[in-house]
């Protein structure tokens, strides 16, 4: 425990922007061994100060769990060697940095190999799992830590924690996408743990908009993540009134979790970008 502390601090001080931890359980709820529950090591006085750093950093966070109302989403589970690890999982749904205590030498990496396994959904409306290998960015030990200094600063330096920073930040992050008017209001009413999922998806979106040649790839770029056209059924509620004033179909479309979050878009191969319309829960549900 002495060791988590150490680390959840250093990783604070090369941070400098206020790093926060949120935790699959509250701290007080956690087992460092088999009848040894963290209360005992609180109550030891020279644990104190460890242990009010660790509470303030908790108390700073902008939710108290790792996912929405402390439940898991049913449509995403990721595991670690076959166990359901909730709190890696929402550090990699965040694009964050996952902590654990160094309790098993598994812990022993600045990289983890997880399982992500979600429902998906097919064009033509059917529903699958689909399973997929990610990594995320973990740390147990302090050493762990210089691996990541690089991802820190440039997460410190391009901050993002609400998604009105996102709208007012668009065209500094985003500079191959447009965005209808509308999705100024979806922006800023997007729940917090939507914020790092949908910077991300709308970075990918960035990456494969600046690289894409339309003349070239006349049926677009190479997408970084899944991305699907919508299934007839659900096409009527994917029009929107697009800059020109004329209704629109923006029926293709990227996911991000938790919950069934979708991202409606449009290609503009003559500007060279992708036109966003939407940021929200699938669209006819």
């Amino acid at each position: 425990m002495n060791q988590f502390a150490r680390t959840a601090v250093a990783v604070a001080r090369a941070d400098r922007s206020g790093t926060v931890l949120v935790c699959e359980v509250p701290l007080k709820q956690l087992e460092i061994a088999d009848g040894y529950p963290i209360g005992k090591w609180i109550g030891n006085p020279k644990n104190r100060d460890p242990w009010q750093r660790l509470r303030l950093m908790q108390s700073k966070a902008p939710f108290k769990t790792v996912f929405p109302d402390g439940e898991d989403p049913l449509d995403v589970e990721y595991r670690h060697e076959g166990v359901t690890v909730a709190g890696l999982g929402g550090a990699h749904l965040m694009d964050g940095l996952g902590i654990s205590l160094p309790v098993h030498a598994r812990w022993d990496a600045g990289l983890l190999p997880l399982e992500c396994e979600q429902l998906v959904e097919s064009e033509d409306g059917t529903t699958g799992t689909q399973v997929d290998d990610v990594e995320v960015r973990h740390v147990s030990a302090e050493r762990h830590l210089d691996a990541h200094l690089a991802w820190i600063r440039t997460a410190r330096d391009t901050a993002v924690h609400t998604g009105a920073q996102l709208w007012e930040r668009r065209a500094e992050l985003f500079p191959h996408l447009q965005f209808l008017p509308r999705v100024e209001a979806d922006l800023r009413g997007l729940p917090q743990v939507w914020v790092g999922p949908v910077r991300r998806r709308l970075g990918e979106l960035e990456e494969a908009a600046a690289e894409w040649d339309p003349q070239a790839r006349p049926e677009g770029p190479r997408w970084r993540s899944w991305v699907t056209g919508e299934h007839q059924g659900r096409r009527r509620d994917c029009w929107f009134t697009d800059l020109d004033g004329q209704q629109a179909l923006f029926d293709t479309h990227s996911r991000f979790t938790p919950d069934e979050g979708r991202v409606h878009f449009r290609l503009v191969p003559e500007d060279k970008a992708v036109r966003v319309a939407y940021l929200g829960r699938k669209r006819g549900i």
